[in-house]
């Protein structure tokens, strides 16, 4: 069980393999800008078709030949670090393990790593875990094109930074304990008071005041609508339009504790409660702002924002007695180290660079609390809170039939990510800077995975790795790569294969290791190939089993206690969907007998709710569905799933062909080839998988052609809290 940290076991072969591809890589990157000059995105002919003096046609047909005469110039500089780099790929580890430890911040909040959530104790009834599968088609920029994408570098920091800003939004959950108050629907709770950092995109964001001096931003926000009082109602104690005035015995603060500055009903530095807005001078008594009995007297007489009347129990919709909603947040705490060194000193509070096109209108805004906060910090469950904002929902969770858990289309990867597999990362400096990004969110990294050139069960020589990453909050005890031998046609350049990972999530009060198994792959893509994509799986469920095996077995000498298996996940780009009448026999393997697809019904039916995750490559630039947002719309309404998602191929149509304006009828909601799927057959006696939620993701628009998935699994062990 020894992981591999570097992809060389000597320095010396380290040092050959950096000489090698420094002679090769001028070379490899000219031929890789000769290729994209002459292959354009739809976002490009657009672009040029708009330019009246054709200057950006001008510079192709300039930058072209200028290509091709330095790359015939490197040439001979090339052939001499191919010598050299080739055979080294005969000794070369299959994956490179990375390891960032997390800051004492994280730790503190939980985030995987020594004394985080990974090796810390396991809790009697369970947890739960979220995992996501993304093709984020980080191919050679010339290869990208084929899919209408470009900039591959670019997209690769884009890709991580919005994957780390999602996942580590504050997770809330709303929780009505009143029988007769459930409409929370009509709002989500973003921030519970000022200074709380928050989510939200450029559409919804407030007004903002940067600071270039200090650590963090500052955000003021607008009320948009008071709780208290209509909008033409002047005096209101919550929002005071003159005066300093300031309250005992506050309601908020009713612990005895001083008022703050973040205090929604007076404001800081006030020390007395004459004019009080709510009653006339010296009618204090019963006031449940002022009164030193009012705040413990449970029926709030003479309570202004309830009338006269004594109320039995506190009113449903007053903003001063919601003892019946309790709102929990958690979110890890932010990377304080926050940019690249590439980006220098400027922030962007939209997470992205500030020459991206997605730069400030699609990323994830993150919102940096202050250390005075309100005394407010992650992972806590508060109550009585009289004073929210209003943002728009990340995802619509409905539950569709008889279905036990929530589905949602959502423009976020899900808060809390704790394990995230991506395929089609193929380029080596896009892999490079994704890593970097992700590693401010996941400690654990498996990546640069795969074989080159000969090795092993290549019969080709491998031009491409396989593509795959794998992330995780929790430390990573054992990995393996195994390549698929059977590849055809172009696909067998890259060395597709599968990843299998197994992760430490717990320890039991036994002092036994909880521990869940992942693989991520990425199958053929070739269409009507499906007997090699069924040869796959067999191998992909024999390695699988024999991985399992190996990875349980204790050292020669050393008695050890079982470990406990909590889950067995897969995730990836299987290129065969359920739908489909070509793609019967994947529709049919075993692979389903053994695991769980949250989205099937059986073989050739999805779940009405199941939505396809193959983007229509001609229309990615379209501003439809350009953000996040946006495509989400689109994903919700059939009309707009039918327009840019790609569908089973028809009799009547050619594979090949655009699917914008086809009238022929569709079947289902569009290709899903991406999947999670679960098992529970070889997890612990007694305990049980349930699934918790189910998303599609739209986070990634305008930087691959496929939807994200996002599955969270609830692992129960049946047993009681001490």
């Amino acid at each position: 069980m020894v992981l591999h940290t570097t992809p060389y076991s000597s320095a010396c072969l380290h040092f050959l393999d950096g000489l090698s591809w420094s002679l090769v890589f001028p070379c490899y990157w000219l031929l890789d800008r000769l290729l994209a000059s002459c292959v354009a995105t739809s976002l490009e002919k657009r672009q040029r078709s708009q330019d009246p003096c054709s200057f950006l046609t001008l510079c192709v047909l300039i930058a072209a030949p200028l290509y091709l005469l330095f790359l015939l110039a490197s040439l001979p500089f090339a052939l001499l670090g191919f010598i050299i780099w080739a055979p080294l790929q005969a000794v070369r580890q299959p994956y490179v393990y990375t390891y960032r430890r997390p800051d004492k911040n994280q730790a503190e909040q939980g985030q995987a790593g020594p004394g985080g959530t990974g090796t810390g104790e396991w809790r009697p009834q369970g947890r739960s875990f979220c995992f996501c599968s993304a093709n984020v088609c980080l191919l050679p920029d010339s290869l990208a094109r084929f899919n209408n994408l470009s900039d591959t570098q670019r997209r690769a920091r884009e890709v991580g930074k919005r994957i780390r800003n999602g996942a580590s939004r504050p997770q809330i959950k709303i929780y009505i304990d009143s029988p007769t108050n459930t409409s929370i629907s009509a709002a989500s709770f973003s921030s519970l008071a000022t200074g709380f950092r928050r989510t939200s995109s450029l559409d919804q964001r407030p007004e903002q005041v940067h600071t270039t001096n200090g650590p963090a931003e500052t955000e003021i926000e607008p009320v948009t609508e008071c709780p208290v009082h209509p909008s033409d109602t002047t005096d209101c104690p919550v929002h005071p339009s003159s005066g300093d005035q300031s309250f005992t015995n506050c309601p908020v603060h009713n612990d005895g504790s001083d008022t703050t500055a973040d205090c929604p009903l007076h404001l800081a530095g006030s020390n007395n409660s004459s004019d009080c807005p709510i009653h006339p001078s010296g009618e204090a008594t019963d006031c449940p702002m002022h009164s030193t009995g009012g705040q413990n007297d449970s029926g709030h007489h003479d309570c202004p924002m309830h009338g006269e009347v004594s109320q039995k129990k506190p009113s449903t919709e007053c903003p001063l007695h919601t003892s019946g909603v309790q709102i929990s947040i958690s979110a890890p705490e932010p990377d304080p180290q926050e940019e690249e060194a590439e980006t220098g000193n400027h922030r962007d509070l939209a997470g992205g660079d500030t020459g991206s096109m997605t730069a400030s209108r699609e990323s994830l805004t993150r919102y940096h609390a202050g250390d005075t906060a309100a005394g407010i910090s992650s992972n806590n469950t508060l109550s009585h809170v009289p004073r929210t904002s209003i943002f728009k929902r990340p995802g619509r969770k409905r539950r569709h039939g008889d279905e036990t858990f929530d589905h949602e289309i959502s423009a976020f990867f899900p808060a809390n990510l704790d394990f995230l597999a991506l395929q089609e990362v193929f380029d080596h400096g896009a892999t490079t800077r994704l890593r970097r990004q992700l590693h401010r969110y996941f400690p654990y990294v498996l990546s640069d995975v795969g074989r080159y050139g000969w090795k092993g069960c290549c019969s080709r020589f491998k031009f491409l790795n396989s593509g795959l990453i794998l992330a995780s909050r929790y430390p990573i005890l054992d990995a393996r790569y195994e390549c698929y031998p059977n590849g055809r046609g172009e696909d067998a350049l890259a060395a597709k294969g599968a990843l299998f990972a197994k992760v430490h999530v717990g320890t039991s009060h036994q002092e036994q290791r909880v521990v869940g198994y992942l693989t991520c792959t990425h199958l053929h893509a070739i269409e009507g190939d499906s007997s090699v994509r069924c040869e796959q799986l067999d191998f992909l469920l024999q390695w699988g089993a024999e991985f399992r095996q190996s990875s349980s077995q204790s050292p020669e000498g050393e008695k050890v206690l079982e470990d406990l298996v909590a889950f067995d996940v897969i995730l990836g780009d299987l290129n065969f969907d359920n739908c489909s009448s070509e793609d019967k026999l994947e529709q049919q393997h075993t692979l389903f007998t053994q695991y769980k697809d949250p989205c099937r019904l059986g073989p050739g039916e999805d779940k009405p709710w199941a939505l396809g995750t193959l983007l229509d490559p001609s229309g990615l630039y379209d501003d439809d569905v350009s953000s996040p947002e946006s495509l989400q719309k689109v994903m919700e309404n059939e009309e707009g799933r039918k327009e840019y998602l790609v569908f089973p191929p028809s009799k009547n149509q050619c594979p090949a062909s655009s699917q914008k304006g086809r009238k022929i009828p569709l079947k289902g909601n569009g290709r899903r080839i991406d999947y999670i799927l679960y098992s529970d057959e070889g997890i612990q006696q007694d305990w049980k998988l349930d699934i918790e939620e189910f998303s599609f993701i739209t986070q990634l628009a305008g930087l691959t052609d496929h939807l994200s998935v996002a599955m969270r699994l609830a692992v129960s062990t049946g047993e009681e809290e001490p």
